[in-house]
C-alpha cells in the first residue's frame, strides 16, 4: 500500500478539487479522460451490452454519453453526488437516467438490467463489499444477463494492492455471486497523468504513456454472465 491508505479515499472530493487520497496530491479526476474509455468502445463493438445497460460507477459520465449515443437505455449510478452531477452536465440533450446510489445494494432496482458495465468500480471495493456488489448486480440484473468490466490487475507495472486484483480474486468472487465468467485477458485503462504524477512518484512507479500522454495501466477485460438462479 506504499505511503497510501486506499480506505480513505473521498471520490466525492475530487471531483469537487479535493483531495482524492490525503497526501497523494490527486485534485483533479485521473480517470476523467474527456470521452469513452477505449476499451469501453471495443466492449460495444463486440456486442457487450443490449437492451436497459446499467452504467455503475459512471464517474463523469463519458461511457454513458457513449452508450446512450448508440440507442441504447442507459442508467447510470455512481455514490459521488460530485460525479452524478458532472455527468447530468456532459449528458444534457441525452435521455439517461442518472441516480446517486450505493452500488453494494442498488435497491429499487431488482431485476431490471440486460447488460451491465463496470469500468474502475470492483477494485476500489474491500474484499467484503465486493462480494456484496457483486450479488447486488445479480439482483439488478434478469436472468442471462451480461457484465462487463475493467478492473486494476495485479500484474508488473499496475497499481498496487489493494487497488490491484488477483485473476483468482475476480473469478471467485464472481462465481459466488451467481456469475459465469465467460472471458478473463488483459488490457488497458486509459488515464490523465497530470493528477497521479506524484502519487506514482512516491510509490516509485513508472506507469507506461500512450502517444496522447495518457497513463495506460494493465486491467483485467472480464466478461461474465448471469446464472439463471
Amino acid at each position: 500500500m506504499g505511503q497510501y491508505d486506499f480506505a480513505e479515499a473521498d471520490f466525492n472530493a475530487v471531483y469537487e478539487g479535493g483531495d482524492l487520497l490525503p497526501g497523494a496530491a490527486i485534485k483533479s479526476v485521473p480517470w476523467d479522460i474527456g470521452e469513452a474509455q477505449p476499451a469501453v468502445i471495443e466492449m460495444e463493438r463486440a456486442g457487450r451490452f443490449s437492451g436497459d445497460v446499467l452504467d455503475i460507477g459512471c464517474g463523469p459520465g463519458d461511457n454513458a454519453v457513449f452508450l446512450a449515443g448508440r440507442d441504447y437505455r442507459v442508467t447510470a449510478v455512481d455514490a459521488a453526488s460530485a460525479a452524478i452531477e458532472q455527468a447530468k452536465r456532459r449528458a444534457e440533450g441525452l435521455d439517461i437516467e442518472f441516480a446517486v446510489a450505493d452500488a453494494t445494494v442498488l435497491a429499487g432496482y431488482e431485476g431490471r438490467f440486460d447488460s451491465v458495465l463496470d469500468s474502475a468500480l470492483f477494485h476500489t471495493l474491500e474484499g467484503p463489499h465486493r462480494r456484496r456488489y457483486v450479488s447486488a448486480l445479480h439482483r439488478a440484473t434478469k436472468p442471462g444477463a451480461r457484465l462487463s468490466m475493467l478492473c486494476f490487475a495485479d500484474v508488473p507495472g499496475g497499481m498496487p494492492a489493494p487497488l490491484s486484483v488477483t485473476e483468482r480474486d475476480v473469478r471467485t468472487t464472481l462465481t459466488d455471486a451467481g456469475w459465469d465468467v465467460t472471458h478473463l485477458s488483459q488490457g488497458v485503462f486509459a488515464g490523465v497523468a497530470a493528477p497521479v504524477k506524484t502519487f506514482f512518484e512516491k510509490l516509485g512507479s513508472h506507469p507506461e504513456l500512450d502517444e496522447r500522454g495518457r497513463t495506460r495501466l494493465p486491467v483485467w477485460l472480464v466478461y461474465a454472465d448471469r446464472q439463471t438462479v
